[in-house]
């Protein structure tokens, strides 16, 4: 392996990367938007820069003159096999977002147990009988239909992180690769995406809590990337990450939990110890067949 070419190839991969993203991201925020919903199609614009690391993948091989092989070694691993148990890693991908999502709401649901409405969905005009197919929704909208996701993955997991193990280590590209990854989010946390505005130390605590996050599920997509040697169950696991399935949320009655907790970061307690936890196995399991 010639380390020289692989370092330049990736600081190429990242300042593509990170210029792409972050310029035209800065000018939104510089403009005063807010990710507050009031206006979405700025929001799904401002989403399309999910796009920008695929872009750079390809834009790095080319500039530096690297194979664009799908499956193998060096590949952009986007060859599909169900061989030797792959699937799991498919299913996996799959299930983990929803169990991290429910254990989320149950902690909730313990710190604030005045939030819990058995008809909230029915207040909202919807059938509450549909908390119960939500998450098979939800999965399914996040593994076929919400596939922006994909342009995040076929960057990070598919030419970052296999740059960074080879130079570095599988443990310090892991963290490195997270910390890179929640300080790309840097101007949509300025912007208010995650968690708005309201918190005390804006907007460097969001990065940094950002920056955590990034690296604990970054652990799970690594490990679902190397070991089914595909970044397609990593791409399903963001997509349904960010389409949050539960039967749990459906019982929380949002408007409650605002009045409820102190601020924006609130939230995100519940999130983070089930991330950090399933996070922390991935990574024990990675480093030790990386040692075996």
């Amino acid at each position: 392996m010639n380390k020289e070419l692989e370092r330049k190839r990736l600081f190429i991969f990242l300042g593509i990367t990170f210029t792409i993203s972050w310029i035209p991201m800065i000018l939104l925020d510089c403009s005063g938007f807010k990710w507050d919903g009031t206006r979405p199609y700025m929001e799904s614009l401002a989403g399309l820069v999910m796009l920008c690391p695929a872009i750079a993948h390809i834009l790095t091989r080319w500039l530096t003159k690297e194979e664009f092989a799908v499956v193998g070694q060096d590949s952009m691993m986007l060859g599909i096999t169900f061989k030797d148990k792959k699937w799991k890693y498919f299913l996996f991908a799959m299930l983990i977002p929803w169990l991290i999502t429910e254990i989320s709401c149950a902690i909730t649901l313990f710190r604030y147990p005045d939030v819990f409405d058995a008809d909230y969905l029915s207040s909202l005009g919807m059938d509450s009988r549909i908390a119960y197919i939500y998450p098979l929704v939800m999965i399914i909208n996040g593994s076929v239909i919400n596939f922006a996701a994909f342009g995040e993955e076929f960057g990070w997991r598919g030419y970052m992180m296999p740059k960074m193990i080879k130079l570095w280590g599988t443990k310090p590209a892991i963290i490195a690769g997270g910390i890179i990854w929640g300080i790309w989010h840097a101007p949509l946390t300025v912007a208010g995406h995650n968690f708005g505005t309201d918190y005390p130390g804006f907007p460097f605590v969001g990065i940094a809590i950002m920056c955590l996050f990034c690296t604990f599920i970054g652990m799970m997509l690594t490990y679902v990337t190397i070991k089914s040697g595909s970044i397609w169950p990593a791409a399903i696991m963001h997509a349904v990450t960010n389409s949050k399935p539960s039967v749990l949320m459906c019982f929380i009655n949002n408007e409650k939990l605002a009045d409820m907790i102190p601020n924006s970061l609130g939230m995100w307690t519940g999130l983070l110890i089930p991330t950090v936890v399933i996070g922390t196995v991935c990574m024990i399991m990675l480093c030790k067949k990386a040692n075996d």
